[in-house]
């Protein structure tokens, strides 16, 4: 397909009024993507570089989230919807520029894959003019039906219209279309109005192409391809889809998953062969995990990059710029942001780690702390190569730890520590015998007095 140009005429003009939401429904999100930036990435995964929007209320968001996937776009109003037909003629000016392929699809069908694009385009290829993405629903009452005679697509016929032995027809229509570039317009300009919806219907091209005696043909997609978004339910639903569909190829790819309906990825989320992840987890975008990592239960990532041979959680949350080196161990409720951790290291549990670097085979005690603000700025906590901090310790950014050094469990460091020093940072001990007992006696004589009052 490489040697052929092609154009791909988005239609995500409407406003989805079933989302009862102010967000135009193209925009919402599945695996962490707006709808709409799905349907881009698969457009360009079929080689397709160039991109015609067609947009209605909130177009420059729409665009915005086209342009996150492909730079190649023109942008097109639709501020009257009369159809289909009349939606892809808004872009008349791009597709009059002269491509030999024009797809047409829909800017809230997430699902669409590109080996499905590729199928369109290949047809097109061989010599058809017109190719229709039909679909074999488990029940196909209410769609309209692909009527093909000899190989060729002679008509799509809607449901009420059907004949009882077209009604029997399981092939549907999917409503993507891909169009000879030479002769796109020409077709389209021959559609007209006359229905009673009063609409210019994109499926009538059909039945002009074969007047004029055009090749028309059909090829057979899965119905995912052609799931459509109007309200949150069809929206959880695709997400679903989507996710199933990312969690086999993760494990075809060689990531072992335990439980992998309980694990659920972004639409970017790499994971290498031989990573383990264990039920529970949850990725947000930009997170990566290389070969040999086990990722334990009821972990949140977001921005994250996991080295080879690492060992997170279980309830770890790795939030944006947290970085872990090979063999590196993050442990439970333990949380790091915008952090480097360096090979080997170790924070096992109960920590927060942020703005720091945490250096080769350090070992930071349960329930240690980087205070990285003060209120309004964000400060660099440094901790080198072997450091040992103690339980319970408060590092108050900016601070380094040189190599090799020793922070005393429960303390709070403020000025820097040199290597192979040991820092303490808290009070003397103080025992007091027998003040206990005043303590308690005193305790309960306030607790008395609360009750009388």
């Amino acid at each position: 397909m490489t040697s052929r140009s092609c154009l791909t005429v988005i239609l995500a003009a409407g406003e989805g009024t079933r989302m009862k939401s102010s967000l135009p429904k193209v925009l919402h999100n599945i695996a962490g993507l707006p709808i709409v930036a799905h349907v881009a990435k698969a457009v360009h995964g079929a080689g397709v570089r160039d991109i015609a929007l067609v947009v209605g209320k909130g177009g420059d968001q729409v665009e915005a989230a086209v342009r996150s996937i492909v730079s190649n776009v023109t942008v097109h109003g639709q501020t009257e919807r009369l159809g289909t037909a009349h939606a892809v003629l808004a872009a008349r000016e791009s597709i009059a520029r002269g491509y030999d392929d024009i797809l047409v699809v829909f800017g809230d069908t997430p699902l669409i894959e590109t080996a499905a694009l590729d199928q369109a385009r290949a047809k097109l290829a061989d010599g058809a003019d017109v190719v229709v993405m039909g679909f074999r629903p488990a029940v196909p009452n209410g769609y309209g039906r692909l009527i093909e005679q000899d190989g060729r697509l002679i008509a799509i016929r809607e449901e009420k219209d059907a004949s009882e032995a077209e009604k029997k027809i399981g092939f549907c229509n999917g409503g993507l279309m891909a169009l000879r570039g030479q002769s796109a317009l020409a077709l389209l300009d021959k559609i007209t109005n006359d229905n009673a919806n009063s609409e210019f219907y994109l499926t009538d091209v059909v039945e002009i192409a074969n007047a004029e005696g055009k090749s028309v043909v059909a090829i057979e997609i899965s119905p995912d391809n052609v799931i459509g978004i109007n309200t949150r339910v069809e929206l959880a639903e695709a997400e679903a889809v989507w996710q199933t569909r990312k969690r086999r190829d993760m494990m075809l790819a060689g990531v072992t998953m335990q439980a992998p309906e309980t694990v659920f990825f972004a639409h970017d989320t790499l994971v290498e062969a031989d990573a383990i992840l264990e039920p529970n987890i949850i990725f947000g975008p930009g997170v990566s995990i290389a070969s040999g990592a086990v990722i334990h239960a009821f972990s949140y990532f977001e921005g994250a990059k996991i080295g080879a041979n690492a060992n997170v959680g279980p309830f770890a949350r790795l939030r944006p710029g947290a970085d872990l080196a090979a063999k590196s161990k993050v442990g439970n409720f333990v949380e790091v942001k915008n952090a480097k951790v360096g090979v080997g290291a170790k924070v096992n549990h109960l920590t927060y780690i942020g703005d720091a670097i945490v250096g080769p085979a350090a070992n930071i005690g349960a329930g240690a702390i980087t205070c990285n603000y003060d209120g309004y700025n964000k400060h660099l906590t440094e901790i080198g190569a072997n450091v040992f901090i103690g339980s319970n310790s408060s590092l108050v950014a900016p601070v380094s730890i040189g190599d090799n050094a020793y922070v005393a469990s429960g303390s709070v460091i403020t000025a820097n520590v040199p290597a192979d020093a040991l820092a303490f940072g808290r009070a003397r001990q103080e025992v007091k015998e027998g003040r206990a007992v005043q303590l308690r006696a005193r305790y309960a004589a306030q607790k008395l007095a609360k009750k009388a009052d």
